[in-house]
């Protein structure tokens, strides 16, 4: 069989063959029901169990307290840069921390529903830095602190979370984990809630996740959709209205291949954050190296999962796009707000995909010179 192209898109991205492989086995008949997934009642017990077992292995995946629910949700991060405001800001101060595009865009529509200000931000170096927690500028008593802790579009990753409590903060702290959930662990001590689309690490488009320290439901604006409003969610199970059945099984298959995953002494997320690791050194080392092809980030807050790169000469971009597809390897071409090149390190991209990638670009700079 023809080996399938590797796939770098940012998202809707690339999902483990092994998965999808068992979804296609699957598709007309789900273990003897005589349905697909996507025909099955969500009230029903065949996709209850489906449910119930997609949101046990996610808790024991992602170490979830006890004191923590899972909600899943729809809408993606933009729907929830509305939703987590409207639940969590109750009428009061929330700041931000302008880490690039998406904590822009989430700034933003935060403001349409509360009074979010700017507690830090790296747009006069063009997002290539992370500003340090210690010089954050938290209000008196915020109702949360935004942060996008990995900016798919601009590469910067947040690797160690920040304590709060430590800048004398008492406010929790609320981070879009959309493009590395499940890449590496979650210091659950530091974190009030966390939210992310589905469709980068997790499985398809349609599906969001959300993990909400109890303390934090219950407290949604007058004006909050009951869809939207989390104690609704969580007293429903996920199922107030119709949830994306598809998708949660989906990712369901994805969470159970998560726990497969084994690296030396690791399983399951910390496997994949070892081998995410590995795969990132790869790609940076060459960029690093290489005098046709250059990063901008600072390589302190390189992001492991969007790996953004130009091309010196970028007269040369569409060669480059154009030789990579013939070569299998595909949607490299960067966001259009930044330009250049874009390769996207998902836990389901192998190093061999990645290693394929450094050898095209040895190769097309060889040839160029």
């Amino acid at each position: 069989m023809t080996p399938r192209p590797y796939n770098f898109s940012a998202g809707p991205a690339a999902m483990p063959a092994e998965v999808l492989q068992h979804a296609a086995g699957e598709m007309l008949d789900w273990q003897g029901s005589g349905m697909s997934v996507m025909e099955m009642s969500h009230r029903g017990q065949e996709f209850g169990r489906i449910l119930e077992a997609a949101e046990s292995d996610l808790r024991e995946l992602l170490a979830v307290p006890d004191h923590f629910r899972i909600l899943f949700m729809q809408g993606g991060g933009l729907a929830e840069n509305a939703i987590v405001p409207l639940n969590l800001s109750r009428g009061a101060a929330v700041d931000f921390v302008i880490t690039g595009s998406w904590s822009l865009k989430s700034l933003k529509e935060a403001r349409r529903y509360a009074q979010a200000r700017v507690a830090a931000s790296n747009e006069a170096d063009g997002h290539t830095s992370l500003p340090e927690p210690r010089t954050w500028q938290i209000s008196e008593a915020p109702s949360y602190v935004h942060l996008c802790s990995n900016e798919t579009i601009n590469g910067i990753e947040v690797h160690e979370l920040p304590d709060l409590k430590s800048l004398g903060c008492n406010a929790p702290l609320v981070i879009d984990f959309s493009s590395h959930v499940a890449s590496r662990p979650v210091d659950w001590t530091r974190v009030g809630l966390a939210f992310g689309g589905a469709q980068k690490n997790l499985g398809p488009a349609g599906l969001t996740l959300v993990v909400v320290r109890e303390d934090l439901i219950g407290h949604a604006l007058p004006i909050c959709p009951s869809a939207f409003d989390y104690k609704t969610v969580a007293d429903n199970r996920s199922m107030y209205n119709t949830p994306p059945t598809y998708a949660i099984y989906m990712a369901g298959l994805t969470f159970q291949w998560l726990k497969r995953q084994v690296e030396g002494k690791h399983q399951g997320v910390a496997a994949m954050e070892a081998r995410n690791m590995a795969k990132a050194a790869l790609l940076y080392d060459f960029i690093d190296q290489s005098p046709f092809y250059e990063n901008k980030v600072a390589p302190s807050c390189r992001s492991r999962m969007n790996v953004p790169f130009f091309l010196r000469d970028e007269s040369r971009n569409e060669a480059f796009l154009s030789g990579a597809k013939a070569a299998g390897l595909l949607q490299l071409k960067g966001h259009k707000s930044v330009g250049g090149m874009r390769a996207s390190l998902y836990n389901a991209m192998p190093l061999d995909g990645v290693q394929a990638l450094v050898n095209y670009m040895r190769h097309f700079e060889m040839t160029q010179a």
